[in-house]
C-alpha cells in the first residue's frame, strides 16, 4: 500500500526536475551573468517549489482521507459482526435457557403426576377394600372422591393442553417475557 502512495508523487516529483533542467538550459543559453542567472533561476525554483509543496500536501491528503475511509468502513464491518455474533449468542443462550425452564418443569410436573396417579390408585384401592370389608357407604364415598379428584386433574390438564401450555411453565415463562397465551377458553 505504501508505494502505490508513493507512486502518486513520482510525477510531480520527475516534472519538477525536469522544469529546473529545462530552466537551466534555457537561462544558459540568454548568457546572463551568474549573479543573473542564479537570482533568476532561484526566483522560479522557489515559486515552482511552492507549487510543488501545495501539490503534494493535496495528493498526501486525499491518500490520508482515503486511509482513514478504508479503516472507518472495516471497524463499521467489524462492528456489525461483532453486534450479530452477540445478538445471536444472546439468543441461543435466552433459547437454552428456555429449553432448561421447560425440561425442570416437565420433570417436576412427572414426579408431581406419578405422585397424584399414586394416591389415586391408592385412594381407589383403599375404596375398593372398604366395600369388600362391608364399609359399603364409606368406600363409595372414597371411590367417588377419588374419581372426582381425577376427574378435576385430567380436566385442568385438557385445559392447560388446549391453552398450549405443554409441561405448565407458560405461566411463568409469560410473566417473564411480558407476553399473554394466544388461545383462550371460551
Amino acid at each position: 500500500m505504501r508505494g502505490w502512495i508513493m507512486l502518486k508523487f513520482w510525477p510531480g516529483i520527475i516534472l519538477l526536475q525536469l522544469v529546473t533542467l529545462a530552466l537551466f538550459y534555457v537561462m544558459g543559453e540568454i548568457k546572463l551573468d551568474v549573479t543573473q542567472l542564479l537570482l533568476t533561476v532561484g526566483l522560479v525554483e522557489i515559486l515552482l517549489s511552492v507549487l510543488a509543496a501545495f501539490w503534494f500536501a493535496a495528493i498526501a491528503r486525499q491518500c490520508h482521507q482515503d486511509a482513514l475511509e478504508t479503516v472507518k468502513e472495516e471497524h463499521a464491518r467489524e462492528r456489525e459482526k461483532i453486534r450479530v455474533n452477540a445478538e445471536r449468542a444472546k439468543t441461543r443462550i435466552v433459547n437454552k435457557s428456555h429449553k432448561e425452564m421447560l425440561k425442570e418443569t416437565r420433570r417436576a410436573h412427572a414426579g408431581a403426576n406419578m405422585k397424584v396417579g399414586a394416591a389415586f390408585a391408592g385412594a381407589l384401592a383403599l375404596g375398593g377394600l372398604m366395600i369388600s370389608t362391608q364399609f359399603v357407604t364409606f368406600g363409595l364415598l372414597l371411590l367417588t372422591t377419588a374419581g372426582g379428584g381425577l376427574a378435576g386433574y385430567m380436566a385442568r390438564g385438557r385445559q392447560m393442553a388446549l391453552l398450549g401450555d405443554k409441561g405448565g411453565a407458560g405461566r411463568l415463562l409469560f410473566k417473564k417475557f411480558g407476553k399473554e397465551p394466544t388461545k383462550k377458553l371460551e
